[in-house]
């Protein structure tokens, strides 16, 4: 029976597509795997630990390609606009997913549908065509090769309704970038972990929604109420102006008093130059219109123009992380050109973050000489040459001469390349990390990017509260006033614990993170909403432990792929050499890292060896046969909570 039959909220369906035979199978969602996932990024990591076995490779028919959505999408819930797509990653070997808003979600769960899981190849381009009941594979031939922006222009006029919704791949994908996105309305990113490159792998173009059932509300006065009550806490929220003046550009201003921005290859993590590329710069001069997802107060997209010169332009949105990509971890301070690389890289469907990380990386090569201008294509690869960026973003799309390396990542890349370089390649577990310094911020970023389910990143965590919490409701939550202090370690572990747990409620409930970062935080009003939405009467500690069950059974994935301690690590730079100038000199990762561990562990009752999952912890959750696979490969620790000696 469909968990939709007695309760509100949830889509009917799982959709399972085998590409191979092109057969569709619909299956009930059910009310197990509801209850324990709730829904988005839980029920696909479930999906993908039970369908994808250790060892496989990313690009193979085997690997599963998970697209999902939560109980909340398609309502009046604030921000739950969102869906997650899963798979084994190209780029890091281990658990990927990414995360992205816009419209497509509800349309999804108009049509009936909470995931669809892709499986085996297709010979020839397709892409799928959900119409409610109706449900096909088409022939995307015509469509292989176009950009993404050109692919959801086509289908619309294919299928002869503007209001469908579409996610695309773009050349990258196709050319199977390690790193390649899903691209929906413009600039809507599924971006990291090269979601987009699975999807090329198994020559699936696009999935083309159009949905007209609606959702079944339990409680819609409940609904309506707690709805305005969620809004009330967010119009009182420090981020609300920041996000509706400015978007998340207006993030650059904040990190970069912090010392935190991400500059030069993370040789630096502060530039004098930094009012060049602001937010507030980027709105004065390029913003045009306000836009907002699905159902969101924040309107935090910026639609931008450039209006005319050699980077004429425009788009959905640059974002802080992008501007920081092509920006300031490149030398570039021309913002025109940043906003071109913004369109260019939405168009050829690439994760901003890992391009301009990996175009960081090549800068400082080639200013090391390890790199020259006969290797780079004639290219000259100085710090901030703006036209160069831009090249090299075309190169990786489509593989050309240099691309082709910096196409697999700044890992594979560095290990290519040799001659030194792989000192300076910075990524955790494969991922190119984001554009807050780890060095400047101890929980949110050197524990909190060590110790992510896919690799370097902030979203895993976000854990904001370890430097703009009070003290004394730190020390309260997290046992240490310590928990807000940006360099200090006590109390760390257990915050950053908090907030993925948390995270992994609020991507499988598909809400934003950017409206569960401060006021919508905590359990209480997340399991009010839920509960208006579902009919389940679910309490917060309860929607507490579904985190800490989604988040064990990533590292129960990760486990298997052999992911240890020993990678809940930073590179090499971020670990030992301080940040050189700014308001945060001095400080670098290992001053506090193994202590967080620790707290972090233990606070996870995890082995503090190894850092694997107990088999005391996962039976706790519910989660015994999964201790039983990893004892089964001797994954499973003997000891249960060991102090390190």
């Amino acid at each position: 029976m469909s968990v939709s039959e007695t309760y509100g909220g949830w889509a009917q369906y799982i959709l399972r597509v085998d590409l191979t035979n092109k057969k569709i199978v619909k299956q009930p969602l059910t009310k197990e795997l509801a209850f324990n996932f709730l829904g988005g990024r839980g029920i696909n990591s479930k999906i993908l630990f039970d369908e994808v076995p250790a060892g496989t490779d990313p690009f193979s028919p085997e690997n599963r390609l998970i697209f999902g959505i939560g109980p909340l999408n398609g309502t009046l819930s604030p921000a739950a606009g969102r869906y997650t797509v899963s798979a084994k990653s190209p780029l890091t070997g281990i658990l990927g997913d990414a995360n992205s808003g816009g419209h497509w979600a509800a349309e999804l769960k108009y049509a009936g549908y909470g995931n669809i899981i892709f499986q085996g190849r297709s010979e020839d381009p397709v892409y799928l065509w959900i119409d409610d009941d109706h449900v096909e594979l088409r022939n995307a031939k015509h469509l292989w090769g176009l950009t993404t922006w050109e692919t959801e222009k086509e289908i619309i006029s294919e299928i002869g309704d503007p209001n469908i919704r579409v996610v695309s791949i773009g050349p990258a994908g196709e050319n199977l970038v390690r790193f390649a996105c899903i691209i929906t309305e413009l600039g809507r990113a599924a971006g990291r972990t090269g979601m987009g490159a699975v999807m090329g792998s198994k020559k699936l173009k696009a999935i083309a929604v159009r949905g007209s059932k609606g959702v079944k509300i339990a409680r819609p006065k409940d609904l309506e109420k707690v709805t305005l009550e969620s809004y009330d806490m967010l119009m009182t929220d420090l981020f609300y102006r920041l996000y509706a003046d400015y978007g998340t550009p207006g993030l650059l201003t904040l990190y970069n008093e912090y010392g935190a921005n991400t500059a030069y290859n993370s040789k630096e993590a502060w530039v004098e130059w930094f009012e060049e590329v602001s937010g507030e710069t980027f709105i004065a001069k390029y913003a045009v219109k306000h836009k907002a997802c699905f159902s969101c107060p924040f309107h935090c997209d910026k639609f931008y123009r450039v209006e005319s010169g050699p980077y004429a332009c425009y788009g959905d949105s640059c974002e802080f992380e992008t501007i920081t990509a092509f920006g300031t971890r490149c030398g570039n301070r021309n913002l025109a050109s940043i906003c071109k690389g913004s369109t260019l890289a939405d168009n050829l469907g690439i994760d901003t973050i890992s391009a301009g990380a990996v175009i960081g990386w090549a800068m400082e090569c080639y200013e090391k000489g390890i790199i020259t201008k006969e290797d780079a294509d004639g290219l000259d690869l100085s710090w901030g040459n703006s036209d160069v960026i831009l090249e090299l973003i075309r190169k990786i799309a489509f593989r050309e001469g240099i691309g082709n390396i910096l196409a697999e990542g700044v890992r594979r890349a560095s290990e290519i390349i040799g001659k030194g370089s792989e000192e300076f390649a910075i990524h955790i577990k494969g991922m190119e990390t984001p554009a807050v310094d780890p060095r400047a911020v101890s929980g949110y970023g050197a524990l909190g990017y060590a110790v992510a389910s896919r690799g370097g990143d902030h979203l895993r965590a976000l854990a904001a509260s370890s430097y703009m919490m009070a003290p004394e409701l730190a020390e309260k939550l997290f046992g240490s006033k310590s928990a807000a202090d940006r360099f200090a370690a006590e109390g760390q572990g257990r915050c950053v614990k908090f907030h993925e747990d948390m995270r992994a409620v609020a991507d499988s409930l598909e809400m934003c993170k950017y409206i569960t970062r401060t006021a919508l935080l905590f359990p209480e009003p997340l399991a009010k909403i839920l509960a208006a939405v579902t009919g389940w009467d679910i309490k917060p500690e309860e929607l507490v432990t579904i985190g800490e069950r989604i988040n064990n059974i990533e590292r129960a994935f990760n486990a298997r792929e052999g992911i240890t301690r020993k990678d809940d690590t930073q590179p090499k730079r971020l670990l030992k050499e301080p940040i050189p100038r700014g308001p945060s000199k001095g400080h670098y990762c290992a001053e506090w890292l193994d202590q967080m561990l620790d707290e972090y562990y233990e606070s996870r009752e995890w082995d503090l060896k190894t850092g694997l999952p107990t088999r005391k912890k996962l039976e706790k959750l519910g989660l015994k046969y999964v201790a039983d696979e990893l004892e089964k490969i001797g994954k499973l620790p003997k000891s249960s909570l060991e102090k390190r000696k």
